[in-house]
Formats: structure tokens, C-alpha cells, sequence
């Protein structure tokens, strides 16, 4: 099929290589069948709306924005893509080495530091698990950090503010997204070396590219399937690829958005903040 319909995408500017990162992309799609730009939002939820609006044809969300999408459209609204690391996100429980500490369980009585109210590894899915292994808010002295809110986490902002009040001893344990943990980890950062990790999270999913029905499917398969095509074999796509931390490009898996839909539930989230 051959179109040569420009797609326009959005994203959030949450840190600054977003802008290489999407003039990449942009630049390998340029000469396929479905060719693309992007417009850059300073927010989750003005995109949302956006794309509501028909002012961009897929949006590149969160787990959360995608939730707020499919509800604000009525259960209508379409996943297209998502990164291998999307399909294996987790929230980790981090404290002091030493601690004692270990498991759900064992956090009665501590001093548990959670992240922005709109990051769904970093506050919204701990509360959530914490609940289901029987620790309720009242069981624990939540410490709360509501940084850089309307990027839902993705600057890893509050993930790092937590991780700093374990290590000032303003906090017991922190609540943080697998991505900033192993980023931490990954250079050698000091801030990691006096801790560890006491509980990991069953697998979830996280951002993917979220479109609605009223965009032609044939056009969305034909971008998804290019999309797809970006090899990490390939060195410039490796480029691309490492800056957005994926190795590979995947269809999206429903089932693992089911634990963000009933914490939202269960905590009263609307699709508004």
C-alpha cells in the first residue's frame, strides 16, 4: 500500500534528548510509505486531549495517559506499538542494605516514600500492590514527593527524591521504576551503592503508541509495520533505539495494563487530574 499520508505524533518533552530522539524517528520514517512528523507537549494530559481531538493521528503515552485514552474514548481507542522494556516494567521497593527489610510484608511501621500521583510505577501501582499483600496507607508513613507532575514519572524526578530521603534517613524505603533503578545502576552511580533492592513487582506495561479508530487501520499497520522494521542491527537505528531504551519494537500486550486499571479503580483516579 502506498499512501505517503504524513502521520502527525505526539510526545512529552520530559527531558532533553527527546527532541534527537524523535527527529531519528521522524527521519527513518521520511522515506517509507507512511511518512511522520511530531509535535512535543509539555503534559500527559494535554496530549490526551489532543489526540482526542483529532490534532495528532497517535500519541506517544504512558501507561497512565493510555488508561485516561481508552476511557475518555469510550473503550474505543486502539494500542499500536511498544517497547520490549514497556512489556517487562516493574516498580521495585529499595532500602538501606541491611535493613532487614524484605518483602511487602515487612513494611508495617516503616516510612515508605512514593512519587508523583501521576506516575503509575512510582506511586500509583506500589499503593496498589502494597494493598494487595494486606499493607494498607495507615499501615506505613507515606512520604510523599509530587515532583514534576503531568509527566507521569518520566523524568524519574520523584523516583529520585525518594531514593535521597532513604539515604538521608528521611525514609525507610522508596517506591521506583525498574528504568531509573537500572539506570542508577547501570553508571556506577554512588547514590545506589548503600542500597538494595527488598521486593520487585510482577511484570506491567507501560507507555505505548495510542491511537483512536477513526485512524485508517490499514495506515496504522502500514506504520506500525514500519516501525517495526527498525533494526538494531542497523547502526543507525541502534542510535534511536538506545536513546529511547529499547532494543526492539513490539505489538502491545493488553493483559498487562489490567494492574493499572484496577489500582486507578480502586483508588478513585480520575480521567482528570
Amino acid at each position: 500500500m502506498t499512501t505517503n499520508q504524513e502521520l502527525l505524533v505526539g510526545a512529552v518533552a520530559y527531558t532533553a534528548n527527546v527532541v534527537p530522539i524523535w527527529e531519528g524517528i521522524r527521519d527513518y520514517f521520511g522515506d517509507s510509505d507512511t511518512p511522520m512528523d511530531f509535535v512535543l507537549f509539555s503534559n500527559y494530559e494535554r496530549q490526551v486531549e489532543a489526540l482526542l481531538a483529532g490534532h495528532i493521528d497517535i500519541a506517544w503515552n504512558t501507561n497512565v495517559a493510555w488508561i485516561r485514552t481508552l476511557r475518555r474514548s469510550g473503550g474505543t481507542a486502539v494500542a499500536l506499538a511498544t517497547r520490549d522494556t514497556d512489556l517487562v516494567f516493574q516498580t521495585l521497593m529499595v532500602a538501606r542494605a541491611g535493613s532487614g527489610l524484605s518483602g511487602l510484608d515487612s513494611l508495617p511501621g516503616q516510612r515508605v516514600a512514593l512519587g508523583s500521583r501521576d506516575s503509575g510505577q512510582a506511586r500509583i501501582l506500589p499503593l496498589h500492590f502494597m494493598a494487595e499483600a494486606g499493607v494498607g496507607a495507615d499501615d506505613v508513613t507515606l512520604v510523599i514527593f509530587d515532583s514534576d507532575v503531568g509527566k507521569h514519572g518520566d523524568t524519574g524526578r520523584s523516583d529520585l527524591d525518594s531514593l535521597r530521603a532513604v539515604l538521608d534517613d528521611d525514609a525507610d524505603v522508596a517506591a521506583v521504576g525498574i528504568n531509573t533503578w537500572q539506570a542508577l545502576t547501570a553508571a556506577g552511580d554512588d547514590t545506589v551503592s548503600d542500597l538494595e533492592v527488598i521486593w520487585e513487582s510482577p511484570h506491567y506495561s507501560h507507555c505505548n503508541f495510542s491511537a483512536l479508530p477513526s485512524l485508517d487501520p490499514q495506515l496504522a499497520e502500514a506504520w506500525v509495520s514500519t516501525l517495526l522494521g527498525m533494526d538494531w542491527g542497523n547502526a543507525e537505528h541502534r542510535r534511536i533505539l538506545e536513546l529511547e531504551g529499547l532494543r526492539e519494537w513490539k505489538r502491545p500486550e493488553l493483559s498487562g495494563y489490567d494492574s493499572l486499571v484496577a489500582a486507578m479503580d480502586a483508588q478513585g483516579i480520575s480521567d482528570h487530574w
